[in-house]
């Protein structure tokens, strides 16, 4: 089912959500971020739903971020600290780059200009592909803010700390293979080729046991900001139940069978 600013589709488990607004690039207005947190949170809900796939209509702009034309009204109707404390509480732009966890692996097909809070909400992703023509950056500062979506935060986690820190303050965008080349996508295709390989990776993910990818996705996050001797132990806090899991059993029988594995998430 799909409405006008978003498309959705389900491919053997794996999400496909377009953003589909191309007369603002883009661009998230309200009803899309309503729609997008929606459709999160019933990623997140829904067993059968193995991987999250997000684009972009066209081929020219994957997001430009948030719909300034309407943010602006917005934000006149609120006082600081009420934009504030709202913030503190709601999922932010495009509903994961705050407040909230799908716990399941998302995956950015970067098809274009991935600039402002479109960069924020490929950052949120776990994985991001680009098409060749992509461009990255966050120009905030060029406009008198700071990317307030999680750039100063996630930019620098994904990038060497000097590139990072260039593109913030500079507010210059970098090309797809300058972002295949410090890391901050893992593929750069033809744009023609940039669905087929997102979903060719969904696939690859879908295809294991739902169990072991949460907690192999949650022992990552949770232990990037732990020493490494705590995060060894976190791992192993994961690890010990899926042992004890159906999945787990199914895993070593189709091994031994030399065949596929059945995994049904117990």
């Amino acid at each position: 089912m799909s409405a006008p600013g978003l498309r959705r589709e389900v491919r053997d488990g794996v999400l496909i959500l377009t953003l589909d607004r191309p007369q603002a690039r883009n661009a998230l207005d309200g009803a899309t971020r309503q729609m997008l947190h929606d459709e999160w949170l019933r990623f997140r809900d829904d067993d059968a739903l193995r991987v999250a796939v997000l684009t972009g209509a066209g081929s020219e702009v994957f997001c430009a971020g948030a719909d300034l034309k309407e943010l602006g009204v917005y934000y006149r109707a609120m006082t600081p600290v009420q934009r504030r404390e709202r913030g503190e509480r709601e999922p932010g732009l495009g509903a994961i780059t705050r407040n909230f966890d799908p716990r399941k692996p998302t995956i950015a097909a970067i098809n274009g200009a991935c600039l402002a809070g479109g960069l924020e909400i490929a950052l949120a992703c776990d994985i991001r592909i680009a098409s060749a023509n992509a461009r990255f950056g966050l120009p905030e500062v060029t406009r008198g803010i700071l990317p307030g979506a999680g750039g100063t935060q996630r930019l620098p986690r994904a990038l060497p700390l000097g590139v990072a820190l260039e593109m913030i303050l500079s507010g210059q965008a970098i090309d797809a293979e300058a972002a295949l080349r410090w890391g901050l996508v893992s593929h750069v295709v033809p744009a023609d080729a940039l669905l087929e390989r997102a979903l060719a990776i969904a696939a690859r993910i879908a295809a294991n046991a739902p169990l072991a990818l949460r907690a192999a996705r949650d022992a990552v996050y949770q232990g990037l900001a732990l020493p490494l001797d705590a995060a060894l132990r976190l791992e192993q806090f994961h690890a010990e139940p899926l042992r004890q899991s159906d999945d787990a059993a199914e895993g070593v029988r189709a091994f031994v069978e030399k065949r596929s594995p059945r995994f049904t998430g117990n």
